[in-house]
């Protein structure tokens, strides 16, 4: 054999070997992976699965007191103001003492009073001599029905009298005290001591509101008010609890447009244990609607953003993980829908799954 064809047939041995060994390089590497009990412990496997898409549409909004639950407290007289004994965000019961207003219109009413209750009694005793008279037959029938219908006429008048004190809640030395007509929390305030009121003030003093359920509000433009629906559901974030998400769904949708902003309100209800939010807060409304189209879809976590690709790792068993390029149709907080890469059934990793990518592909 001539020895040109002996050293050709030698390097094309060497060649086929080389490419085998290169060719069996990469499922070693990958085959001598193992996913340790350790690392089990630590990661969270999901399965895909085919659903409808959700699409997302963030809002502004803010926090408000339920309208059926708050009351504003007016005074009912003019006067100036003694006491105040609460400040806003103070707790009050019903019944509670808020401010008292020295009233000169209240002293009227006391006069009043005192001269009603001295009619009643000068009535009283006319009666009686009426009675003695007509029964000595010293007066006719209609002197005693005319003293009978004076008693009448100024108990009435004591009647009145008295139901306006109730009403007006008067105390003391010409006092007008103003107490908590519910149990809330005071949310506004518009009276310090020593303010002069007058009796033709038409402005609420004090507002409380009923809190352990609230309203969030929040503005829709026109663009976004035809995927808008009662039922949707709904994630709320504010800046106090940045890391806190509260959940509920869309009650109700003013169908009115408001002519300023040219938004459309909707309204969520959330229960408010621990009384966390509070009236006014600045919030962050995410409602979700479906759309046309059904897509594998997975976890948010579970993506692997690398090299402008995005991956996830493919879990066949504990000796058997496969990084996988997908292509991504949308993505929300914590869904992520594949238009390619994927399919129904299989699963994938979709917690601490960067340790998992970097372990095998660094």
């Amino acid at each position: 054999m001539p020895w040109k064809y002996i050293f050709f047939t030698g390097m094309m041995i060497t060649v086929i070997a080389g490419c085998k060994g290169r060719k069996d390089e990469e499922p070693v590497r990958d085959q001598g992976f193992t996913v340790t009990d350790t690392m089990m412990k630590r990661i969270v496997i999901d399965t895909v699965k085919n659903e409808r898409v959700k699409g997302t549409i963030t809002l502004n909004a803010k926090i408000t007191a339920e309208e059926d639950k708050y009351v504003e407290v007016f005074p009912l007289v003019g006067g100036n103001v003694t006491s105040v004994n609460v400040e806003s965000g103070d707790y009050v019961k019903k019944g509670d003492v808020l401010a008292v207003i020295h009233s000169g219109e209240v002293a009227d009413m006391e006069r009043q009073l005192t001269e009603a209750q001295g009619d009643v009694a000068q009535a009283r005793k006319n009666l009686e001599v009426q009675k003695d008279m007509y029964a000595a037959k010293l007066s006719s029938d209609r002197d005693l029905l005319t003293a009978q219908k004076e008693l009448q006429k100024v108990e009435a008048n004591l009647t009145r009298t008295e139901e306006l004190f109730k009403i007006y809640n008067t105390g003391k030395k010409s006092d007008y005290i103003v107490t908590a007509p519910i149990t809330g929390f005071i949310i506004d305030k518009k009276i310090n001591h020593d303010m002069l009121l007058r009796s033709d003030n038409a402005q609420n003093i004090f507002t409380i509101a009923q809190i352990d359920e609230v309203w969030v509000v929040a503005n829709v433009y026109e663009s976004d008010i035809s995927r808008i629906t009662e039922g949707m559901d709904a994630v709320i974030r504010t800046l106090s609890y940045p890391d806190k998400l509260f959940t509920g769904k869309v009650d109700k949708i003013f169908n009115i447009l408001d002519p300023q902003t040219k938004t459309l309100r909707i309204r969520i209800r959330l229960p408010n244990p621990g009384f966390m939010l509070k009236p006014e807060m600045v919030a962050t409304v995410t409602v979700y609607y479906n759309e046309a189209q059904n897509y594998p879809a997975v976890p948010s976590s579970s993506v692997v953003f690398d090299k402008s690709k995005n991956f996830v790792m493919i879990f066949h068993d504990r000796s058997k993980v496969e990084t996988r390029e997908i292509t991504i149709y949308k993505s929300t907080n914590d869904k992520t829908y594949i238009s390619s890469g994927v399919k129904e059934g299989e699963r994938v990793i979709s917690k601490n799954t960067l340790y998992i990518y970097d372990e095998l592909n660094d």
